[in-house]
């Protein structure tokens, strides 16, 4: 697989259409990807859908619309509209999400994750082709879907994991996994339960500044409101914190949401946050491919006082011989 270098999208401290000279120079700084997230913000598809009106070099891809806010007719559309306009240069990355967004932000049951994310990487691999969808999956069913403009390149799949069971499934159904928050010691395990064929992706936090005690206080709350949801607390059991970021667990359970942040351990955020000057913060990423990261995909945290742009710039890959 050819080396391959991302960055998340929509960056912070830019409106929509005012990171268009950003994205258009990101070929030109060695960029191969532009990824976006969704949580509570900007959703999944629009500044991918601009994003490819400004440069046709990237592979754009979602990371991750969740497999239960949209259903999987929706889902089918929008990644086919998506193929449209960015034809062969697209990845529909899908995932669970959290029973936070799906349940307490949209009112829907968080059911059978792992069987509602086959069922869809399914049912979307199918619609694809353009021919009738008519089943009973696990998870639900489909009675005479067609995509009305089905794809001439269909978009290829990738499925957010977490956990081994997931992660096989991902290779499997989609042949790519979307992680993130794990250190480039953490890839080896991942890709044990990938396999060798199958892509690995991971959404990777860089907070550029040599002023590791503002890193490590922006870095604990982050990794407080991620790692006390249940499944990421079980992927860092999984991958040996377990032990770690019990007190931070524990006093979160409590209703202690100050001293949860405050008992995350140094290397627990040095681990899961990359921090320093942009050389130092650049080779740290380029160790995640070293250790078997396909694509790592940058988010930038960015400190007071950084310029985005120059941060891009100076995160762009290192060159290669």
């Amino acid at each position: 697989m050819a080396p391959r270098w991302g960055i998340t999208v929509p960056l912070q401290g830019y409106s929509l259409p005012g990171q268009r000279e950003i994205i258009e120079a990101l070929p030109d700084l060695g960029y191969t990807d532009a990824w976006s997230s969704e949580l509570s913000g900007v959703d999944a598809f629009t500044p991918l859908i601009l994003a490819s009106q400004w440069t046709d070099q990237l592979r754009f891809g979602s990371a991750i619309a969740s497999v239960y806010t949209r259903g999987p007719a929706l889902l089918a559309m929008t990644a086919a509209t998506l193929a449209d306009l960015a034809r062969g240069r697209v990845a529909m990355g899908i995932g669970t999400s959290t029973p936070v967004v799906v349940e307490q932000w949209n009112d829907i049951p968080f059911e059978a994750p792992y069987g509602r994310s086959r069922d869809v990487l399914r049912f979307l691999k199918a619609a694809m082709t353009g021919e009738k969808v008519t089943g009973r999956y696990q998870t639900f069913k489909v009675d005479g879907f067609r995509l009305e403009r089905p794809p001439a390149v269909p978009p290829a799949l990738a499925l957010a994991a977490l956990r081994p069971q997931m992660v096989r499934l991902a290779a499997v159904e989609a042949g790519a996994a979307i992680t993130n928050w794990l250190s480039p010691a953490d890839v080896p395990k991942v890709r044990a339960e990938a396999g060798p064929d199958c892509e690995l992706i991971a959404r990777i936090f860089v907070l550029p500044t040599t002023d590791a005690e503002m890193a490590r206080t922006i870095g604990r709350r982050l990794v407080t409101a991620y790692l006390t949801v249940p499944a990421y607390a079980a992927f860092h059991e999984w991958l040996g914190r377990g032990e770690a970021i019990r007190p931070m667990r524990e006093k979160w359970a409590a209703g202690d949401r100050r001293g949860a942040s405050e008992a995350v351990p140094d290397e627990v955020i040095d681990d899961l946050v990359i921090h320093g000057d942009l050389e130092t913060c650049r080779e740290r990423v380029d160790a995640y491919r070293a250790a078997g990261l396909d694509t790592p995909v940058i988010a930038i945290i960015p400190p007071p006082g950084l310029d985005v742009a120059d941060a891009v710039r100076g995160l762009a890959p290192p060159a290669r011989p």
